[in-house]
C-alpha cells in the first residue's frame, strides 16, 4: 500500500484502506496526499517530522525520493522509529504536471487566509494537518523539510532556504544538511508565507525549504545525487541521529532585497536562463517596472535567486542576496 500511495494520489483513486501496519508501526491516510506514520515505539532521538513535497506540482524528484523511502520502509529495509507526516502538497497540479492550477500554493500558508479556490482550500487543509500532527507530539523536537526543485539551473544545485522566524536554527541542522550534500543556504530576511515558514513561525519547528536540483517530469530524474539526502530522510524515519559534517562545506547567503512585480509592464533585465546565485556587479540594472521604476545594483554585488518575471501581480519576481558567514557552534 505505501509504495502505491503516490501513484494512487496521482490517479485520484480512493484507497481500499485508510490505515494499516508497516515495519515498526502503522500508517493512516488522513486525506488525499496526507499520510501519517506512527511508530510502535519512538526512539529516544526521534523528531516529530513533517516531510512534504509537490507543493509545486511539476517538481517531481522530491516526490520520487519520498516514494523510494516509503518503498524501503514497506519492504522492511527500514523500521519506523519516529512519528512522520508525509504530504503531497498539490495533487491536482501534480496530475497536470504544472507548477500550480490557479495560484502559487507556497504563498498561502497564513492563518488569516481569506482567499477562495482550490489552492487556498488546500493550504487550509495542510495547515490543519500540520497543527493536528504537532499537537499529538508536544514532547518531541519538531522538524519540517519541505522538498522542492528549482525551475532553473543553479550555481549550487542543492540549497536550503531558512525561513525567517524567531526560532533559532540548531547547529546540528547545519551539520545534517552539510552531510546531506546541501551546497548552499539562503537566510530569509523577513516573513514569507511558505509551508516551511508556517511550521517554524507557528510551531517553533526546525524548518527549511530544500531545493534539490532542477524541475523535471516524472521518470526523468537522476536521484543518484540525492543519495546523501535520502540517507538523512531514512535516519529521520527510523528515529536515528543523522550523520553530520562541517557547515563550512556550504556557502551561506542572506537576502538583502526582494524584486516585486507591481505592474503588467515588468521585466527582468537579464536572460531567462540565468542560473540561481548568479552575481551582478554594482551599476547593473536588474529590473524595470512601469510602476516601481528601475532597480539597479548599488554599492555591493548582489546574487539573484528564484528569478521569475512571469509571477502574478504583487508577487516576488526574485530574491537578491549577499554572502554571509557560516554559523558558529554555540556549544
Amino acid at each position: 500500500m505505501l509504495s502505491e500511495w503516490i501513484e494512487l494520489s496521482l490517479e485520484s483513486t480512493a484507497p481500499t484502506s485508510r490505515g494499516g501496519k508497516l515495519p515498526g508501526g502503522t500508517y493512516t491516510l488522513h486525506a488525499a496526499g496526507v499520510l501519517e506514520l506512527t511508530p510502535t515505539e519512538c526512539r529516544s532521538e526521534a523528531h516529530a517530522c513533517v516531510l512534504s513535497a509537490g507543493i509545486h506540482g511539476n517538481e517531481t524528484a522530491p516526490i520520487e525520493l519520498l516514494g523510494e523511502c516509503l518503498a524501503r520502509l514497506e519492504a522492511g529495509l527500514l523500521a519506523l522509529g519516529a512519528p512522520v507526516l508525509m504530504i503531497l502538497g498539490n495533487p491536482e497540479a501534480m496530475r497536470r504536471a504544472e507548477r500550480y492550477v490557479n495560484t502559487n500554493l507556497n504563498r498561502l500558508f497564513r492563518r488569516d487566509l481569506d482567499e477562495s479556490g482550490m489552492e487556498p482550500d488546500r493550504a487550509r487543509l495542510l495547515m490543519r494537518a500540520v497543527d493536528d500532527f504537532f499537537s499529538r507530539y508536544p514532547e518531541h523536537e519538531r522538524l519540517h523539510y519541505d522538498l522542492h526543485t528549482a525551475i532553473r539551473d543553479s550555481r549550487y544545485p542543492r540549497f536550503a532556504v531558512e525561513p525567517f522566524a524567531e526560532t533559532a536554527t540548531r547547529h546540528e541542522q547545519w551539520r545534517w544538511l552539510a552531510a546531506a550534500d546541501i551546497q548552499a543556504v539562503l537566510h530569509q530576511h523577513q516573513h514569507s508565507w511558505t509551508f516551511s515558514h508556517y511550521s517554524k513561525h507557528h510551531h517553533q519547528a526546525q524548518a527549511f525549504t530544500l531545493e534539490l536540483g532542477r524541475a523535471l517530469p516524472f521518470g526523468h530524474n537522476d536521484l543518484a545525487p540525492l543519495a546523501p539526502m535520502a540517507r538523512l530522510l531514512e535516519a529521520l524515519l527510523e528515529g536515528r541521529k543523522p550523520s553530520g559534517d562541517t557547515p563550512e562545506r556550504m556557502r551561506f547567503f542572506r537576502v538583502a532585497h526582494e524584486l516585486m512585480r507591481h505592474s503588467e509592464d515588468f521585466r527582468l533585465c537579464f536572460a531567462d536562463d540565468t542560473p540561481n546565485f548568479t552575481e551582478f556587479a554594482p551599476g547593473t540594472q536588474l529590473a524595470e517596472d512601469a510602476e516601481a521604476g528601475s532597480f539597479v545594483v548599488e554599492s555591493e554585488p548582489l546574487s539573484v535567486v528564484f528569478p521569475n518575471a512571469a509571477v502574478e501581480l504583487g508577487a516576488r519576481a526574485a530574491l537578491l542576496a549577499r554572502p554571509a558567514p557560516a554559523p558558529t557552534d554555540p556549544g
